[in-house]
């Protein structure tokens, strides 16, 4: 029997629903694992009596220094430097071995911007600092999409699609997912129509080309009309998808799976987990947050803490 591993919540921006959502789930969680919450015991009994809460008795803290009025739905520098502090917090007990994985509640880009942190988010700061090429894939059981480009704007995303980038970023999806099958995504309206409406499908063929000798078999496929991958016919054969840009993966993956996809970062020496939401400040500490995608979240890193491959 395996023993139950530690993973740390990186508690996320507490003007937000992070908060909620970690203590609502605490009790299934916990069942699940030892979590381990990157958080004070003084913010955290300010927040549980903003929820009208009960601080749980089980439950275990990794003291992150700071205090500041937590300001209900609002973006406040404070917010986000805490929010820093615990995911940098998170990353240190994986690196010294006292936590498994890592599971981040949802931070704010602008608060983090407010705080004067040079980041866009949790994947370049994890990209940034352990300098290796993370790789954003957000999904659940039934889809996950890998990303290509991320927070980019996108008339910048033509010119990203180069044949080294693409062949190395399918090498590294690989390495990170095992053998599964995995559908990429054209950038172009038709994939392109062989060169007629754009030639960036041409670098992207030699590249799953090269990308798939080296790796041996067959694994990327396309690039694919995008307007039918996600049918329910085409959708039979693949599980994983390569999107060009965000929107163009993250659309179709949110209406079909908002409440139970997870964000999960690849090409790192340490697992880190996500949920695929925002702070949602318009319902924070309503009691209207949702749980599913946390839960799932956890459920996942547990199962990419296994060496075996997915």
């Amino acid at each position: 029997m395996q023993s139950r591993k530690t993973i740390a919540i990186s508690i996320g921006d507490l003007n937000g629903v992070g908060i909620e959502i970690a203590l609502m789930a605490h009790e299934e969680v916990s069942k699940l694992c030892n979590p381990l919450y990157c958080i004070n015991a003084s913010m955290l009994s300010q927040a549980t009596k903003l929820l009208n809460f009960k601080v749980p008795k089980n439950i275990q803290l990794h003291n992150v220094d700071g205090e500041f009025n937590i300001e209900i739905g609002k973006t406040t520098k404070e917010s986000g430097l805490y929010s820093y502090n615990s995911f940098m917090s998170a990353i240190k007990l994986c690196e010294e071995k006292e936590a498994d994985a890592i599971v981040t509640m949802p931070i704010h880009k602008e608060a983090w911007m407010m705080a004067g942190l040079d980041y866009k988010g949790h994947t370049d700061l994890l990209r940034k600092y352990f300098n290796q090429d993370a790789i954003m894939m957000l999904g659940c059981e039934k889809m996950y999409i890998a990303l290509f480009t991320e927070h980019i704007p996108l008339k910048e995303v033509a010119a990203s699609v180069q044949y080294v980038r693409l062949k190395q970023f399918f090498i590294n999806l690989h390495n990170s997912i095992g053998d599964a099958k995995v559908a990429v995504l054209g950038l172009n309206p038709h994939a392109g129509d062989n060169g007629v409406l754009g030639n960036e499908e041409l670098r992207m063929t030699k590249a799953i080309k090269s990308a798939n000798k080296k790796i041996g078999f067959e694994q990327f496929a396309g690039p694919i009309v995008p307007d039918v991958a996600f049918t329910p016919h085409f959708r039979k054969n693949y599980n994983y998808f390569v999107a060009m840009y965000h929107d163009q993966g993250l659309a179709p993956l949110k209406a079909l799976y908002f409440d139970e996809s997870i964000n999960i970062s690849l090409n790192l020496p340490i697992i880190r987990t996500s949920v695929d939401h925002g702070t949602a400040f318009d319902i924070a500490y309503k009691g209207e947050a949702k749980t599913l995608s946390y839960i799932n979240a956890v459920k996942s890193a547990i199962s990419f803490i296994n060496p075996n491959k997915h």
